[in-house]
């Protein structure tokens, strides 16, 4: 499937809207009152995601999937109430850390390994460890380099690899597929390792993809693309394993116009530094 916090947790960095530092966070006293709401999304968004894991061991699939997709819909929220709410701490930065690597790391790893991988036991648990280590790796690195000034990708508008929450949508997409096809090759542990692996190493790679800012549609087709969302959100109702399949094709299929649309930028801004620079060249010593 696919794709937060200004509490400036890794889910900044999944809408790459952040609303301050953590030089912004909450005195040492303690949380305020209005700072206890996102963290409480928070942390409803953990317990749904570890729940997942709960459904996957009594082999009830699409609950515990379904459980990590809320996960990502309550992740979506926090922060954006954060900004609403001005709550903004260092607590909510550490807390929303800890349930992203837990709801998007460590869930979808276990639940796909009951589901499919542990036919192939040393190869899948592999598997499931990178998808687990790589998602703890992504927000780490974000959090790491949350007050860097240079940050090419998030000054165009545009992530650094693939977010969690959509990682995890996207390592689900051979369960969406298999459950309204019925056909096993989904289910095959062999392919479950090799896509897993796949997800894993975009989601630490440094690839530029998009994002909500780098999202710009022109005035004669919002019209058109908000009945779309509308649609979309009846069919996710109706039919939601094709809904969330179309979703991570779609996602995955945008992702080498991310890569030109940013490299069309990183090429403007080249020629525009060439542009300020020449003048300076050109004067007498």
């Amino acid at each position: 499937m696919p794709f937060s916090s200004a509490r400036l947790g890794p889910k900044a960095a999944e809408d790459e809207d952040v609303g301050g530092s953590l030089r912004h966070a909450s005195p040492a006293g303690g949380l305020t009152l209005r700072a206890m709401l996102p963290n409480a999304i928070t942390a409803a968004a953990l317990c749904a995601g570890l729940t997942g894991i709960r459904f996957a061991i009594d082999s009830n699939w699409s609950y515990a999937i379904l459980l990590v997709i809320l996960a990502g819909v309550l992740d979506g929220i926090d922060g954006r109430i954060a900004r609403l709410l001005n709550a903004q701490s260092r607590f909510g930065a550490e807390l929303d850390s800890l349930a992203d690597s837990l709801s998007f790391g460590v869930a979808p790893a276990l639940i796909l390994f009951l589901w499919s991988l542990q036919d192939l036991p040393k190869f899948g648990w592999f598997a499931a460890l990178a998808f687990a280590i790589c998602c703890a790796l992504r927000l780490a690195r974000f959090n790491a380099g949350i007050d860097t000034d240079e940050q090419p990708h998030k000054s165009a508008g545009f992530l650094t690899g693939v977010p969690a929450p959509v990682g995890a949508g996207l390592a689900f997409t051979p369960f969406y597929l298999w459950t309204e096809t019925g056909v096993e090759l989904f289910r095959n542990p062999v392919l479950m390792t090799v896509w897993l692996a796949v997800i894993a190493v975009l989601m630490i790679s440094n690839m530029a993809t998009l994002s909500w800012a780098s999202l710009r549609p022109r005035k004669t087709i919002r019209l058109g693309l908000i009945a779309f969302v509308g649609l979309a959100f009846a069919a996710m109702l109706l039919e939601p394993w094709w809904t969330l399949s179309a979703i991570s094709i779609i996602y995955l299929a945008l992702m080498p116009y991310g890569l030109f649309k940013y490299g069309r930028i990183k090429r403007r801004r080249r020629q525009e530094q060439a542009a300020s620079a020449a003048p300076a060249d050109g004067e007498p010593a």
